[in-house]
């Protein structure tokens, strides 16, 4: 395994269909969730979960997907239903990171966020680290609340990001990165 540095200089994100199989196993995706869930977690609150899609509960969800897109465009074409029916079916395995921040006495609901947004990245980490590739992407059925509805989302939480994880079909290309020089400043005090 990569030093712990080059595994996070190396990873990249792979669109959802250019994913292949196999995707993870039993035993490798509870340690991909193991990993995922040891993040900062102020107050100790787990104001996060995961619902995981594999096999053909892929398409059933995607059904949810395609009867919103249906609903809110009801002269699309067969083929543009099919392709959201489709969404969460481009990668072998997706994982949704659910955010459930929600009001509390000492622990800002900002932290409960940044703490899920941690977990999908440290999932996405972990497959990287297990030799798997993944992407995390909100598309519009994020934020879809009849499709968070058919997921099982309570009303009070959000999806962070789907991680689409599978076999690169391909290497990944790198993209540029913002110099530090755009992106650092050094605080000089008063």
């Amino acid at each position: 395994m990569p030093d712990a540095l080059e595994l996070l200089k190396t990873r990249r994100s792979i669109k959802p269909m250019e994913l292949a199989g196999p995707g993870p196993t039993s035993t490798e995706l509870d340690a991909l969730l193991t990993v995922a869930s040891r993040v900062p977690d102020h107050g100790k609150l787990v104001p996060w979960r995961f619902i995981v899609f594999e096999g053909d509960a892929r398409l059933r969800a995607g059904e949810a997907i395609a009867d919103a897109y249906r609903q809110d465009h009801p002269d699309a074409k067969p083929d543009l239903v099919e392709f959201e029916m489709k969404r969460l079916a481009r990668a072998p395995m997706v994982v949704a990171v659910v955010s459930r921040a929600a009001p509390h006495v000492k622990i800002p609901e900002w932290e409960q966020v940044l703490s899920a947004g941690a977990a999908a990245m440290n999932l996405v980490l972990a497959a990287h680290a297990l030799g798997f590739a993944a992407t995390w992407i909100t598309e519009w059925y994020a934020y879809d609340q009849r499709v968070c509805s058919v997921l099982g989302l309570a009303a009070h939480e959000r999806i962070a990001g789907f991680v689409h994880i599978g076999r690169p079909a391909r290497p990944p290309e790198d993209r540029p990165r913002p110099p530090l020089a755009d992106i650092v400043t050094r605080y000089g005090g008063w």
